[in-house]
Parts: C-alpha cells; sequence; structure tokens
C-alpha cells in the first residue's frame, strides 16, 4: 500500500511459563498496518491471534507471559520501550482494545456510566457531568437503544449485542488512531453480529481509524478486512489482500482453511473437507514448519527447516517451501 504505516510490527516474541518450561505463543512475527486499513488476523483457536492483540497494547498478563523480543512501533514510538505511565497515556487515545467477552472486560459493580465516565476522565481530563454527557453520546453513537437509561444500568442488565456496542463505545471514546477488535462478534446471533460489524465500520471510516480484526470466522474475514495475515502455531504463514488470499491461496493451511467452509452445491450440503491431523503442543513444536505433519504437500526440507516468507508478486507473503501456484 501507498505511503507510510501507521503500525510497523518486526520479530515480536511472546512466551509463556508452563511446567515443561517456556511456551512460545508468538514466533518472531512481523507486519505493517497503514492508515485507515483493515488488518486481519486469522486462524485457528491457540495459532496466537489473541496474544499478538494483546502484546500489543502490552496486555499480555505477566506472569506467566513475556514478550521477549521485538518491536511495535505505532506512529513512529516502539510501544515495548515506553515507560509503564507513558503507554497508560497512549492506550485509548492512541490505540485501543474492544476485548473478546465483555462480560469479563466489563466491570459488574459499576454502572455502565460510570465505566464510561473513568475512561472519558482519565484521558481526556472532563469533569463528571462532562464525561457523562459524552458518555451519553457515545452509547448513541452506537446504536444503544434509550442510552440514558442504560447509563445507569449494569453489565448483567444488558443483552450480549448491547454490552459489546458498550465495549466499542468505551474503545473509541478517545478517537484511537489504531483499533484492535479481538473477536467482536464472539457468541452473538447472526443478526447481531452483522449490525455490530456495520457499526464497526461505520464508526471506522466516520473517525479514519486503522483497524487489526482478530478472528477466526472466514466470513468476517471477506466481508471486514482489506489484507488478511494468517497465523498458524505461533507464526504467520501467509499474508496478502483478502480478495486475494480467497482466490488465489498459496500456503496448504490457507487452503484448507478456505476448503472447509461449508457450501451448498447440488441442492444439498457437501461433504465438509477437513485438514487432517491437530495442531501440534506448543511444549513439543516439530523442527521445521510447524504444519508439515498435516500438510500434503510436505518433503524433507519441510520438516528440517523453518521456511522463510517470501514475496508472492501481488504485495504479499507466504512462508511456505512448495506453495500453490
Amino acid at each position: 500500500m501507498a505511503g507510510e504505516p501507521l503500525l510497523r510490527v518486526r520479530g515480536l516474541t511472546v512466551e509463556f511459563d508452563g511446567r515443561a518450561g517456556r511456551l512460545r505463543a508468538v514466533d518472531g512475527i512481523g507486519f505493517e498496518v497503514f492508515p485507515e486499513e483493515t488488518l486481519a488476523l486469522v486462524g485457528e483457536g491457540g495459532c496466537g491471534k489473541t496474544v499478538t492483540g494483546l502484546s500489543l497494547l502490552r496486555l499480555v498478563p505477566h506472569p506467566p507471559g513475556h514478550i521477549t523480543a521485538g518491536e511495535v512501533v505505532l506512529a513512529g514510538q516502539d510501544l515495548l520501550a515506553l515507560p509503564e505511565r507513558e503507554l497508560r497515556r497512549r492506550r485509548g487515545r492512541d490505540i485501543a482494545m474492544i476485548f473478546q467477552e465483555p462480560m469479563t472486560a466489563l466491570n459488574p459493580v459499576f454502572s455502565i456510566g460510570s465505566q464510561l465516565g473513568a475512561v472519558l476522565r482519565r484521558h481526556q481530563g472532563l469533569s463528571r457531568r462532562a464525561a457523562r454527557a459524552r458518555a451519553l453520546a457515545l452509547l448513541e453513537q452506537v446504536g444503544i437503544p434509550e442510552p440514558a437509561r442504560r447509563l445507569d444500568e449494569y453489565p448483567h442488565q444488558l443483552s450480549g449485542g448491547q454490552r459489546q456496542r458498550v465495549m466499542i463505545a468505551m474503545a473509541l471514546s478517545c478517537g484511537p488512531r489504531l483499533l484492535v477488535a479481538d473477536e467482536p462478534t464472539t457468541a452473538l446471533d447472526v443478526t447481531t453480529q452483522a449490525q455490530v460489524l456495520a457499526e464497526i465500520g461505520r464508526l471506522q471510516q466516520a473517525l479514519r481509524m486503522a483497524m487489526i480484526l482478530v478472528t477466526h470466522d472466514l466470513g468476517i474475514v471477506a466481508e471486514a478486512s482489506d489484507r488478511a495475515a494468517v497465523m498458524y502455531c505461533g507464526r504467520i504463514v501467509e499474508m496478502r489482500s483478502t480478495a486475494a488470499l480467497f482466490s488465489a491461496p498459496h500456503h496448504p493451511y490457507t487452503v484448507g482453511l478456505l476448503e472447509a467452509i461449508p457450501r451448498i452445491r447440488a441442492e444439498r450440503l457437501a461433504e465438509l473437507p477437513v485438514i487432517p491431523g491437530r495442531v501440534p503442543d506448543l511444549a513439543q513444536l516439530p523442527a521445521g514448519c510447524h504444519f508439515a505433519a498435516r500438510c500434503p504437500r510436505a518433503t524433507e526440507l519441510c520438516r528440517r527447516v523453518v521456511p522463510l516468507p517470501t514475496p508472492t508478486g501481488d504485495g504479499g507473503l507466504v512462508a511456505c517451501h512448495h506453495p500453490h501456484p
């Protein structure tokens, strides 16, 4: 893409303490996000995409988590090198996150208005009255019905879709330049999913904001992202424009994911293909390509040598010794 990236991640490595020693959940990944772009991080559960999102804001729980290497440069500033006090100032204002489960992210003993107001007073220095007025406007902006009443309600009194909208309002309250949305429609019904995604997209355009969309749902990737990075066992195996990824995937894992999407053919549900085998244990990761044991194209080279990301010719990257043409 043209211009300078808003975010540049290089060599990000995250490890967790386990009974078998240090487990590497994110293995030296790198990517860029450009202004107003949406980059999707996609893959199976446990591939490292949520840990990657948390790492960008230095929110990985410590212990047991450790960001052991890498750079996360946002608008020229390495967030991993900032003192904690300065980083707290940047969170919300420059980079914000919508968490996966609003019932655990929202405090159950404080009202919606008090939680939104606390964010606004901390980051924007508003008085209590001004913060409440701004919180009301934010709830209206994200489409919550009867917003004045919702301000005095508690998270358990709201529906799942309303709680998710509160999380969106909280994340966008200070107009961040980059939003990390971690599975923003998990546990919502299909209709509410579509509404929440549309709301996020509308606000992203209005605020001219970049977004990293963390998801396992390829339908959401196709609908809401400009580029997609496919992760497997802590590594990015393919990163290309969304259109190119869906029309001509190169990595065998990406091909397997796309083939596993249910399709209706000849007036019946076609038999659902599956990727054979299972994701390796982080405590016993194989040498070489982590996908080799499940890959129909694997050779001895794949089992011995880690494939490095190579250009695909269309502006993307693929980390595979034997990619699909």
